[in-house]
């Protein structure tokens, strides 16, 4: 049975996600359709790919992943249709696809949408070129081979001997905060070293836990989350908003005065001794 996720900026008071789910059963009969998420922001790329990319991974090889996001930032000719890893993913060419991947794909074709011009109409030629690689099995089935597309890549944590700078990559209803260090690198750098992890000014924590339940109401604490990522959180407490931590913004990082101090509030550092 295929299996087709939908993931969007566009949220579910509209129509548009229904809409899209009526034209994937018509054209692709059986279909097996699932929601990831329709919160994604339009402009933060790192977090979306954050969001997107730890559920889609769970998803079994042939699955078709339409990604919708930020669709109209620029004038569309044709959205892409990507295989890479087992599975397969539609995006607008605006930088998504790499940003979400962390490369540019081997395997892409376009998929023209020349003369579609509201969403619908949009999505019904993406269906149907879906429907056209599953009929054969042949990506190139669905579209013509796409060279260059636009190219956007995540933010990388920086390293050194003694010490690791991370960028919050995403706070979650509860204001935890995820910063894009991942468990195989801190343990690369580390090497069995103690560690002070230091946000703001003075906070640090120097210990690492299995979960929340782990230390006291009101502690703060670190973790690696089900993703693989750093994790900073206080127990029963909002970690983001008692420190005033907020997701990275590269353009706020780049239009910052030299005397401004907020670039701390957005990055996490680890010291190794």
């Amino acid at each position: 049975m295929p299996v087709i996720t939908l993931t969007s900026d566009i949220g579910q008071e509209d129509f548009i996600i229904g809409a899209v789910k009526g034209q994937i059963l018509s054209i692709i009969p059986g279909c097996s359709i699932a929601d990831i998420t329709h919160q994604l922001s339009s402009k933060n790329y790192l977090q979306g790919a954050y969001i997107f990319n730890n559920a889609a991974k769970h998803y079994p090889s042939g699955t078709v992943h339409i990604v919708m996001v930020n669709f109209f930032q620029y004038p569309q000719e044709h959205v892409l249709f990507a295989h890479y890893n087992g599975h397969l993913f539609v995006v607008p060419d605006n930088g998504f696809l790499t940003m979400m991947l962390g490369l540019k794909p081997k395997d892409i074709v376009k998929i023209d949408i020349k003369g579609a011009h509201t969403f619908v109409q949009i999505t019904e030629r993406i269906v149907e070129s879906v429907a056209y690689f599953f009929a054969s099995g042949n990506l190139a089935d669905a579209g013509e081979p796409a060279s260059e597309i636009l190219e956007i890549y995540p933010t990388q944590p920086k390293f050194d001997a003694n010490w690791m700078e991370g960028q919050i990559i995403f706070i979650d209803q509860f204001e935890n905060v995820v910063v894009n260090i991942r468990q195989d690198e801190f343990e690369s750098h580390a090497k069995g070293r103690p560690f002070k992890i230091v946000f703001t000014r003075n906070e640090t924590i120097e210990s690492l836990s299995r979960n929340y339940g782990a230390v006291p109401i009101s502690d703060k604490l670190a973790w690696f989350n089900s993703a693989g990522y750093l994790e900073i959180s206080v127990r029963g407490g909002n970690m983001a908003g008692l420190f005033g931590l907020s997701k990275y913004d590269e353009n706020q990082m780049n239009k910052q005065r030299p005397n401004d101090n907020k670039w701390f509030f957005q990055m996490v550092r680890v010291f190794f001794e």
